[in-house]
């Protein structure tokens, strides 16, 4: 059994964190998201994979190698022009031997459900239960067949989605080639499924468990389900009079100083500096050589590799790019006064606290208050006691 893994989109509903990554390089309890994909297939007993590539491709190719790191092998496909995810598989198509997994790089799913799908045998899809289906493909059932499929209604026919995960045989292939663009001049899987529902060969697998990482709010669920598998370790150093409550992982050359309360879950990378007196709370991740200072508190947020929180800073429900540097005294909001779901740019995050999104070299004077759903784009420069809301462009100077 192979597995290919759509790779190639940029993400923009993900920028400013795209803007120097692709999407599935977006790291979640300290490794890229698609990394977990990978792993997830790797353990439900696949070994091939194939990672259809094309925005900013050289990271993954860089990070991934040829998959003996993960005990696996792993192949590329290029698309040059991200046409749709009709287009991405096909560029898939010559390296492909027989039945095949197909999974979105996009998503959080454990291997218990890959192994199911593949049990199914092809033509098969991953559906989930939505409580917001209009947000996805909304898919209806019958007998344990696909009887329909739209994309993004505005008036779902059932509470069923389409979650990105199918089982083909290289037939698809042959119904790729007979669709033409969609309404939104893309060339869609999905259209070219309309012939397997027609003849009701396509299966239907309901899955127990499922993450969508469609924009950045949706990464904090995503890191903090991942991070409840994570192994209590400490490779680092720890002084006296520091606190770990819970599983918390400490990478090596880390040092935490007196004072410090951590606790899990939570994981902490290579080379960090934390504390003296620093409060790091659940559901956080810090990627490597980061310093988080003295009495700073963190809670439910990522924060990538190289990016210093000194002193004296709050940091909510947020996710923090790579290379950021914080004042000392800049808090980030992550509550409404009415405790009403924050919406960011017109779409609601369905969260009642969700703090910012940071991108990639974002310099912050010292006090500087950060309202709650602001959106900072990469290599901003914020001036002291400065108020920060909505939405700032990358390279922007605020004063």
């Amino acid at each position: 059994m192979e597995c290919v893994i759509l790779a190639a989109g940029e993400g923009k509903r993900m920028r400013p964190l795209t803007a120097t990554r692709p999407k599935v390089m977006i790291p979640l309890a300290n490794r890229p998201m698609i990394e977990h994909l990978v792993c997830a297939a790797r353990d439900a007993g696949i070994s091939e994979f194939i990672l259809v590539v094309g925005y900013q491709e050289q990271a993954v190719r860089e990070y991934f190698g040829n998959g003996s790191d993960l005990g696996v092998s792993v192949r590329y496909a290029t698309q040059r022009r991200q046409k749709g995810t009709a287009d991405a598989l096909r560029a898939a198509e010559d390296k492909l031997s027989g039945e095949f997994l197909l999974l979105n790089g996009d998503m959080v799913i454990r291997s218990n459900a890959i192994s199911a799908i593949i049990r199914k045998g092809a033509p098969c899809m991953g559906i989930f239960h939505s409580d917001h289906p209009g947000d996805f493909g909304v898919v209806t059932t019958d007998g344990g067949r696909v009887t329909g499929l739209e994309e993004k209604s505005g008036a779902p026919r059932s509470n069923l989605i389409n979650a990105g995960i199918y089982l083909f045989s290289p037939g698809i292939f042959d119904a790729l080639r007979s669709i033409g663009t969609s309404p939104r001049g893309e060339l869609e899987l999905t259209d070219a499924l309309a012939g397997f529902i027609r003849d009701g060969t396509l299966r239907a697998h309901t899955l127990s468990f499922w993450l969508d990482a469609g924009y950045p709010w949706d990464l904090l669920d995503a890191n903090a389900t991942l991070l409840e598998d994570i192994e209590p370790a400490c490779e680092g150093t720890v002084e006296e009079g520091v606190f770990l409550h819970g599983p918390v992982s400490i990478g090596p050359g880390t040092v935490v100083r007196s004072g410090t309360y951590i606790e899990g879950p939570c994981i902490i990378g290579e080379s960090c500096r934390i504390g003296p007196h620093a409060y790091i709370r659940g559901a956080t991740s810090i990627g490597d050589r980061c310093h988080i200072g003295h009495s700073t508190e963190i809670k439910n947020s990522i924060v990538m590799h190289d990016t210093k929180i000194p002193h004296f800073n709050y940091i909510g429900d947020s996710i923090i790019g790579s290379g950021c540097n914080f004042g000392a005294g800049t808090k980030i909001a992550n509550l409404r006064h009415d405790h009403g779901p924050v919406v960011i740019r017109g779409i609601n995050t369905r969260r009642e606290k969700m703090g910012a999104v940071i991108g990639d070299e974002v310099r912050f004077g010292i006090n500087c208050s950060v309202n709650v759903g602001s959106v900072v784009g990469s290599h901003v420069s914020v001036a002291p006691h400065t108020a920060v809301e909505g939405w700032v462009e990358e390279e922007t100077k605020v004063r």
